[in-house]
């Protein structure tokens, strides 16, 4: 979906992603039925988003994530995931994700959603991401996704052979 000159992508169980300047247009946010917001560049030097600015017909989740490779982002797969699932328990709930640009950020969160509660593998969560729009994760997220994927897999694998 193309809108204002931005790329929309709406995936899969109600999410949808894009870039910044989409998250700052609280009307066309209430035109595609937004409910919800996790903004994976929240703070002074990223992206301006906040309770206040969204009011009560938005629930908003910041994390303030610096596009480094040194930033540990693992520390928030968890919780954001968390939160993607729990406003999609909602009924009628459409979760918006973006960072600055979109690709690596909110792309990552996606990503360790779809392994932390849909139970894809990282390629998996990859491909699926890729059927809708480009995504970029930086090297250091992307060593942070497969520290998760490892992880998630050895989980499930005991899980099965008990």
């Amino acid at each position: 979906m193309e809108e204002k000159g931005l790329v929309i992508t709406r995936m899969k169980f109600g999410l949808t992603c894009s870039l910044v300047t989409l998250a700052n247009d609280r009307y066309s946010l209430w035109k595609l039925g937004i409910t919800h917001v996790l903004n994976a560049a929240h703070g002074k030097i990223h992206c301006q988003g906040s309770h206040d600015f969204y009011g009560s017909t938005v629930d908003y989740y910041g994390v303030p994530a610096d596009d480094s490779p040194s930033f540990d982002l693992s520390r928030y797969f968890s919780p954001s995931a968390d939160y993607i699932q729990n406003a999609l328990n909602t009924t009628g709930a459409r979760v918006f994700v973006h960072c600055a640009v979109g690709v690596s950020r909110s792309a990552s969160l996606v990503l360790a959603y779809l392994m932390i509660h849909q139970h894809y593998t990282l390629l998996e969560a990859i491909n699926k991401v890729k059927e809708r729009r480009w995504i970029f994760p930086n090297r250091g997220f992307l060593k942070q996704l497969c520290a998760l994927d490892v992880k998630l897999r050895k989980t499930s694998q005991v899980h099965f052979t008990e």
